[in-house]
C-alpha cells in the first residue's frame, strides 16, 4: 500500500482522478460553489504557489498509520512535487519522476486532456463536472475558520466514494482534503503553509540529470 501512495497519490488531489463523467442527476449546493469558486479565483490570480503539507495515510481496520511530509511549487500549468524521497516535475510537455532509493527516473508526455488532475487543477475548478457538493457548516481550528465541503463523485465506478475539503475562508485556500476509499483506506491531505507569488524559477520544472550523478533513465515517450 505504501507504494501505492508514493507514486499514485503523491501529486496532491491526485485521487480525485481522471475520466470522471460529466453531469449528474442530484443537485449542487450553490453556497459550497460560492467556497468552491472563490479558491479557484483565488489561485488563477497567482503568479506562483509554494505550499508545504502533510499527507496522512490510514489504513482499513488500523493496518497502515502512515505520514508522509511534502512540498509542492505550482507556477501556471508547472510544477514541482517533493516528498520523501521522491520527485515529481513537470513542465507541462514532460514530466519527470524521480525514486531516490533507486536512483532512477522516469519520463513520460504530459496527458493533455481534461481529464487528467495536477496540482494546479487541484487550487481550481476540477469540481464542477466531476462531482457534486455540499457546504456542511464551519469549524475554527487554530484561529482559523474553516468552511467544510464534502463532495461525492458523479462517476460512481471510482475507488473513493466520498472527498472532505477544509477550506480556510479568510483567506480562500485550501487547508486540508480527505479522501474515503471504498476499500477502507483514507488519505488526508493538510497544508501547513501557503506562500502565494513566491520566487519561483523556471528551471525549476525540468529534471537536470547532472545533478543526479548515476540516474537510471527510463523513457516512456
Amino acid at each position: 500500500m505504501k507504494k501505492t501512495v508514493l507514486t499514485g497519490l503523491i501529486i496532491c488531489g491526485m485521487v480525485i482522478g481522471a475520466n470522471a463523467q460529466t453531469g449528474s442527476a442530484g443537485k449542487n449546493d450553490p453556497k459550497a460553489k460560492v467556497v468552491l469558486d472563490g479558491v479557484s479565483k483565488k489561485f488563477k490570480s497567482l503568479k506562483s504557489v509554494i505550499a508545504n503539507f502533510v499527507l496522512k495515510v490510514e489504513g482499513a481496520n488500523n493496518s497502515v498509520n502512515d505520514t508522509k511530509k511534502g512540498s509542492v511549487y505550482v507556477k501556471g500549468p508547472k510544477y514541482k512535487v517533493i516528498m520523501d524521497g521522491q520527485e515529481i516535475i513537470s513542465d507541462n510537455k514532460t514530466s519527470w519522476t524521480y525514486a531516490k532509493d533507486v536512483n532512477e527516473v522516469t519520463i513520460s508526455n504530459v496527458d493533455q486532456s481534461n481529464s487528467s488532475m495536477t496540482p494546479a487543477k487541484i487550487f481550481t475548478n476540477f469540481y464542477d463536472n466531476d462531482f457534486l457538493y455540499r457546504l456542511n457548516g464551519e469549524t475554527t481550528e487554530k484561529g482559523k475558520v474553516l468552511q467544510n465541503i464534502e463532495l461525492t463523485p458523479t462517476d460512481k465506478s471510482k475507488n473513493f466514494f466520498k472527498v472532505l475539503v477544509d477550506v480556510d475562508k479568510k483567506n480562500q485556500t485550501l487547508a486540508r482534503m480527505k479522501v474515503f476509499e471504498k476499500n477502507g483506506n483514507r488519505y488526508t491531505y493538510e497544508i501547513l503553509n501557503f506562500q502565494p507569488n513566491g520566487a519561483v524559477k523556471d528551471d525549476l520544472f525540468t529534471f537536470d540529470a547532472k545533478k543526479y550523478p548515476g540516474v537510471e533513465v527510463v523513457d516512456l515517450r
